[in-house]
């Protein structure tokens, strides 16, 4: 079957200052990049007229944050140069995310870093520090997860175990202060790096090894980097490494949508760009290209009242545009039924699609009065987030078994699936098992293989080590004999174990077990696509190497998973969102307390200014800038609180904003009856408000 064809459409041209971003060839280039202003046509444009001026395309690296992003980057990269007549120079070119770019490196200098390792992902990092925290013997009970996260935060940092703090002014930080060393030893006993360390261990390597560094300049002569506005200290300390004898570093972000401080991002690596690159050119992109005007004039009222960073004012050249609607409700079910209601009209008055729309929050508790409203009204949506496909049990159970496969060090993988199916190895034996390991100067494997030699292994658990041992024994002999397909393995590593037995035999329904069981054929059928592509690319799918170029790639796609949208409207945080348009956006819980949240709004006793509440400001521009043609503002004059309602206050941000740009109005509906069966409470609740209002 022939492909369709398509008439084809003339290029739009470059605006001056786009125009002026993608000619420029040498030193360091800031494009301040503001929402919607066509920042990624502009770093695909500008590879293509590289290729053009003569740089080699295996000389450019082009790198973002997620892979959907790197995909959709690559694609319209390779798009430019092919109508430019540098098709075939296409493939030479590398466009990838942060953390595959220094996986390529790690993998390529297995060398210099000690040899084949394996990624652990976010649940094998917390069962390992649970485990230091354990063998320590830490009187007090610490939340692993908060001690993952200051780990997390220092080596985003760029800051080893011997640079962290020594002012004992928090007992978290004085606890992360003794596992963070044990926790980098117990990885690299296990042969192990997080998903920091794909760019944290890159810049302790070329640290420690300039020849290797050398290497890597030579290769890479022209970086190109989006969304710098989200690059962390380490990301950063990287890409000065890289580029430091060419300085060819062109980087495209905007700081008003510097949003995810709380996970590392570091927003003085926009604002302070020409300190670290001297001489560096900055571009203004302020053209719009997303927004109706009204909107845009919301966005700007707001961001004008910054503290810090670089001015900008979008607009646009799109005529029309209805004003910035304002709704007041009495509660946030009254609220969230208005939404509802409004989304049903303008599907059925206007032709709208479900999809045209969303509903952003600040919070995710937000979600769920918007959910039962839509459910109401029958309108399909999904919220963004929640458990995602690599977090189920029965996924990770099986990848454990995998990487076990590859490397019987990996004491996390082994303990997850020790004992699953069950075979007789309890926890007192398995901890039985890690004492005598411990003693011996072995790995947890090396006491699981050498059982016999234990004298105080209950039968059970000591046949149950040896079931182990030659399951995953006769899985290695396939894999390194038989040079078996990743799918394939997985299918018969199932089997061996039982896997579907255990699913049916412990699932409260076969509803519930055909869900869990058909969870593993999807990662099946993803082994099976990935080797179709890399079979037909001449690339290793079989054997060794094949399993563990899945696995490094799975764990990549489990830290960033990105699900494709239906026609469905969307609910999701503002975090969520960012990336995204609609043509219409919701922006829900416009309050004090909510936008911005009640955490920022007290200054630390360290800080001259409310940084976290900047960063609020910033969150509340990127939910206005998501909207295409219609933005509707909305708070609540009450929530309850602990069972009572509390009166609410507009958040500073609607305050801000010029009454002439909006048209307000109060949401007087009541709530139909099946509205109040829904939500109990409802009744007694607009009572109490009614007779707060009767008070004033």
């Amino acid at each position: 079957m022939s492909a369709p064809t398509h008439s084809p459409r003339a290029p739009i041209p470059l605006n001056p200052a786009q125009a002026e971003a993608v000619e420029h060839l040498n030193g360091p280039l800031l494009v301040l990049a503001g929402a919607g202003s066509g920042k990624t046509r502009v770093i695909t444009q500008r590879i293509g007229r590289l290729v053009e001026k003569g740089i080699p395309s295996k000389a450019i690296l082009a790198m973002t944050f997620t892979n959907k992003a790197a995909g959709e980057m690559a694609e319209r990269a390779h798009a430019v140069m092919q109508e430019n007549g540098n098709g075939g120079a296409a493939k030479a070119l590398t466009v990838s995310t942060f953390h595959s770019f220094g996986l390529s490196v790690l993998q390529r200098e297995q060398k210099a870093m000690g040899g084949a390792f394996t990624i652990f992902d976010q649940g094998d990092v917390l069962s390992c520090v649970k485990e230091i925290l354990s063998r320590e013997r830490i009187g007090k009970s610490f939340d692993a997860s908060a001690i993952v996260g200051r780990i997390s935060n220092a080596k985003n940092a760029f800051m080893q175990p011997e640079d962290l703090p020594d002012d004992g002014k928090d007992e978290y930080d004085e606890i992360t202060k003794i596992v963070y060393p044990k926790y980098q030893a117990a990885m690299r006993a296990f042969r192990a790096y997080d998903f920091d360390d794909l760019v944290c261990e890159v810049g302790q390597l070329w640290k420690r090894r300039p020849d290797v560094l050398a290497r890597w300049q030579e290769s890479f002569r022209y970086i190109l980097v989006d969304e710098y506005q989200d690059t962390n200290r380490a990301q950063m300390e990287v890409l000065r490494q890289l580029c430091a004898p060419h300085k060819n570093l062109c980087v495209v972000g905007d700081d008003d949508q510097a949003i995810y401080a709380w996970r590392g991002a570091d927003v003085e690596n926009i604002l302070s760009f020409e300190e670290h690159f001297p001489g560096a050119k900055v571009i203004k992109l302020e053209q719009n290209y997303r927004s109706r005007a009204p909107v845009l004039d919301v966005a700007n009222a707001v961001i004008s009242k910054k503290l810090i960073g670089h001015q900008k004012t979008l607009f646009t050249d799109k005529p029309g545009g209805d004003l910035v609607q304002v709704r007041v409700a009495a509660t946030p079910q009254m609220e969230a039924e208005w939404v509802s209601k409004e989304i049903k009209r303008m599907i059925r008055d206007f032709g709208k699609r479900p999809k045209d729309f969303a509903v952003l929050y600040r919070s995710n508790g937000q979600s769920k009065d918007v959910e039962e409203a839509l459910r109401e009204q029958m309108i399909a949506h999904k919220v963004v987030g929640g458990q995602t496909f690599f977090e189920r049990k029965e996924v990770k159970d099986l990848l454990s078994y995998l990487k076990l496969t590859l490397n019987r060090s990996d004491e996390i993988a082994l303990r997850r699936v020790i004992n699953y199916p069950p075979r007789g190895i309890g926890e007192q034996s398995v901890e039985k098992l890690a004492l005598n390991a411990l003693g011996r100067g072995w790995t947890l494997w090396q006491a699981v293989e050498r059982v016999d030699a234990l004298d105080d292994i209950p039968p059970a658990a000591r046949e149950g080590c040896k079931q182990l041992e030659r399951v995953m024994g006769e899985t290695r002999k396939q894999l390194l004999a038989e040079r078996m397909k990743a799918s394939d393995v997985a299918r018969d590593l199932c089997e061996r174990v039982g896997l579907k037995r255990d699913i049916e035999g412990s699932s409260p329904s076969n509803n519930a077990a055909g869900r869990r069981w058909g969870n593993v054929e999807a990662l099946f059928r993803t082994f099976e696509r990935r080797e179709t592509r890399r079979g037909d690319a001449h690339d290793e799918v079989g054997g060794e190497q094949g399993l563990a170029g899945f696995l490094h790639a799975l764990t990549l796609q489990m830290n960033s998973e990105e699900e494709a949208t239906t026609d469905v409207t969307i609910l999701s945080t503002l975090h969520g969102a960012k990336g995204l348009e609609f043509d219409t956006v919701f922006l829900l819980g416009c309050e004090e307390g909510l936008l911005p949240h009640s955490r920022t709004l007290e200054v630390r006793a360290t800080d001259s200014t409310p940084a976290d509440v900047e960063e609020e400001r910033r969150l509340f521009y990127v939910g206005v800038t998501r909207a295409r043609e219609r933005l509707y503002l909305s708070r609540a004059k009450h929530r309850v609180s602990r069972g009572k309602p509390v009166p609410r206050t507009p958040s500073r941000f609607l305050l801000e904003i010029p009454p002439e740009m909006v048209e307000e109005d109060e949401i007087r509906e009541e709530l139909d009856p099946s509205f109040d069966a829904m939500n109990e409470g409802a009744a007694s609740v607009l009572a109490a408000l009614a007779a707060l209002d009767a008070l004033k």
